[in-house]
């Protein structure tokens, strides 16, 4: 009987440790990305992105933190723990953390929209401050959503198996109908924005990966060889590129644990009434397979964040690495061939190998430097040539640029060279070059 489980739930075994196992790493993961946070260089502790990263880390660790414990206690004492008042403190917390989590994620999602596309508005107006704002709006706001159906506008009730309490999405009044496609409708315009800011962002990145990741040959006919001209800079950072990437998983990940919620929102509301009105039997296991898949949500996304920074990752694996090592080698400390060498004697080594081949590198690193002037005379030729109004990619004037050494010898054979605007001495090539795309 419905009833009687709603009153006095179950409480299988498997259910019990499942409820745990998720507390537990919900806690680990959220408490691990704070923490990764706070610890992190300070550059990117005060971009804004991060800010609502931290913001979204501290939601879902309270989230997972009200929850959890009254379903692991109901399944511990077989019955729901305390009264009406419990139930819609629960409901409001599934409520409110719920939104405001989706509320961050699609804040999130509008910060790199601004940042990509709307790059002059987003370093005038967007800023930590303005992120710490926005998430106090998020919580008002969501706030005084949740809490209408204390005050009547909506009802919270308990549902099957007994274990946990949401909105009524069954709703026979239309004051309960109505909060139901409120609430529902609100998530579903707050996913919406989420995939089409996350759309006209990676949009925009591939545009500008194409514009700027053009290459360009030269071949000429007196040299018989090919240049091959520099990639012109990218307009997006690496961690840009980070940003981007935590946040779409992380949008992947919230689409594949929200969505079956708010679909039976609508479904349980628009057909529920009048299918118990005839008298059919509810189908109270999706509704659980929902709110299942939505717990997963505050569990899932600090993990997706840490997994995404890579440092992190070669950090903690250098590190599981050296503990290995050391109780591997615990009882045999006081072996020297066997002590792990420190991080003194590697950088001994290391100096006394930069001592030792010093003499010898001398001509290479000249080289290099030599190597490196004339790279980046030729990016400054071809940035020179791209900025003029008449500039075509099939009709570049071809100049060869001069090397540290053949520039002290064209200077006392020419000494009326003639000179750019730019500082540049440059000397017509003789013959005809062709550009290939």
């Amino acid at each position: 009987d419905i009833s009687r489980q709603l009153k006095n739930p179950a409480a299988p075994t498997g259910s019990l440790v499942t409820s745990a196992t998720m507390f537990a790493v919900g806690v680990l993961g959220n408490l691990i990305a704070i923490v990764v946070l706070c610890i992190s260089k300070k550059e990117q502790k005060e971009t804004t992105f991060y800010t609502l990263v931290c913001g979204m880390a501290i939601t879902d660790l309270l989230g997972t933190c009200f929850t959890s414990p009254v379903v692991i206690a109901t399944y511990v004492a077989s019955r729901w723990p305390g009264g009406a008042l419990l139930c819609h403190f629960f409901s409001f917390s599934m409520l409110f953390f719920g939104s405001a989590g989706t509320s961050i994620l699609c804040a999130m999602a509008v910060e790199r929209y601004l940042a990509i596309n709307h790059a002059y508005f987003y370093s005038q107006h967007i800023d930590r401050t303005m992120a710490r704002f926005v998430l106090l709006v998020t919580y008002l706001a969501n706030i005084v959503l949740c809490i209408m159906p204390s005050f009547g506008f909506g009802q919270h009730v308990k549902h099957f198996p007994g274990t946990w309490c949401f909105l009524n999405w069954r709703a026979m009044d239309p004051l309960g109908a109505c909060y139901s496609f409120l609430y529902g409708g609100v998530m579903l315009v707050l996913i919406a924005v989420t995939v089409l800011c996350n759309l006209a962002v990676c949009r925009s990145l591939v545009g500008m990966n194409q514009r700027t990741g053009i290459v360009r040959t030269e071949l000429c006919e007196q040299a018989a060889s090919r240049r091959l001209f520099p990639r012109l800079p990218s307009v997006t950072s690496a961690a840009e590129i980070q940003m981007f990437w935590l946040l779409i998983l992380m949008t992947i990940v919230f689409l594949i644990c929200s969505i079956p919620l708010v679909v039976r929102i609508f479904v349980n509301q628009l057909y529920g009434p009048a299918y118990i009105s005839a008298g059919g039997k509810p189908d109270y296991r999706s509704d659980l397979l929902a709110i299942r898949f939505a717990s997963f949500n505050p569990i899932l996304d600090p993990w997706v964040y840490i997994l995404c920074r890579k440092n992190l990752l070669l950090k903690g694996c250098e590190r599981l690495k050296r503990a290995a090592a050391r109780v591997k080698d615990g009882g045999r400390a006081n072996i020297g061939q066997h002590t792990p060498p420190s991080s003194h004697s590697i950088d001994t080594s290391y100096a006394s190998i930069r001592t030792a081949s010093y003499k010898n590198g001398v001509e290479l690193e000249v080289s290099n430097r030599n190597k490196s002037f004339a790279d980046f005379a030729m990016r400054q030729a071809w940035e020179y040539d791209i900025a003029r109004a008449n500039f075509h990619p099939f009709s570049v004037e071809a100049t060869a640029m001069l090397t540290v050494e053949d520039e002290g010898v064209a200077d006392s054979k020419h000494p009326g060279a003639a000179t750019s605007s730019t500082g540049r001495s440059t000397t017509p090539l003789s013959g005809h070059c062709y550009l290939h795309v």
